[in-house]
């Protein structure tokens, strides 16, 4: 198993990219912690990677927002599990509207919960792998984050910082043994994307050269290698996961 006995945190778990991630690490052996808002939900996943991976993971909810909350998150993973080996940052949300009539509270939330909590849980779990000198940190940004796109200036804002994040904290965390690296995906067939009409889906696999969209499985495959002894040399890289529709 490829993280057999690693600790892994993932937000934003209780569905979509998230908990095809826990689910994936879990069956590789992993020892994964679920972190999202909606407790039913959450509960409703880690039951589901029970069934099928035979590990019992450690689910919490709390309010991303807040910094105490993600520490107490940590506290309680070292005191059951007593190292940290991987996080994964993954919460996200989208309030999409054009530049000119996105209401400033929208803005506000959306760098919230996808910037502020990345910088948030990185920090309180960067403290434990430095202890270890050793840690994988993954943080999901967008391919949006790289090409923007029109009515999504706040989510394109948040997914860009990530990525600069990642930069920066690669930097940081190097010297100890961490690597921190972002994933880029592009249109992935998920909860988020499902309100959107066939004929809009159908247009954007019409421009994708491996002519598909993408699933949350795919995202999970490259997850699971950055977080592998395999990754031990990349560290401040950002890969999609686009099939190509960015080149």
């Amino acid at each position: 198993m490829i993280l057999k006995n690693q600790v892994a945190i993932i937000t934003g778990a209780s569905r979509g990219i998230g908990k095809e991630i826990a689910l994936t690490f879990a069956k590789e052996g992993a020892r994964v912690v679920l972190c999202a808002t909606n407790r039913e939900r959450l509960s409703q996943a880690a039951q589901q990677i029970e069934t099928e991976s035979g590990v019992k993971p450690l689910f919490f909810t709390f309010d991303i927002r807040e910094a105490k909350e993600m520490s107490e998150v940590v506290k309680k993973t070292l005191d059951t599990h007593t190292r940290i080996d991987i996080l994964v940052n993954n919460a996200g949300i989208t309030r999409d509207q054009l530049l000119v009539m996105m209401p400033e509270e929208d803005w506000d939330a959306v760098l919230c919960v996808n910037l502020k909590s990345v910088f948030l849980f990185t920090k309180a779990v960067a403290k434990a792998m430095i202890r270890q000198r050793s840690g994988r940190i993954i943080n999901v940004s967008s391919v949006i984050g790289i090409t923007g796109n029109a009515g999504q200036a706040n989510y394109a804002a948040s997914k860009g910082g990530i990525i600069a994040f990642t930069k920066s904290a690669a930097q940081e965390l190097g010297k100890r043994n961490i690597t921190v690296n972002a994933i880029a995906p592009g249109f992935i067939e998920t909860d988020m994307t499902a309100p959107l009409e066939n004929q809009a889906k159908e247009d954007v696999r019409k421009r994708i050269p491996l002519g598909r969209l993408g699933v949350p499985n795919d995202v999970a495959q490259v997850a699971l290698f950055l977080a592998s002894k395999q990754s031990s040399y990349i560290t401040g890289q950002v890969i999609r996961v686009d099939g190509g529709i960015n080149m």
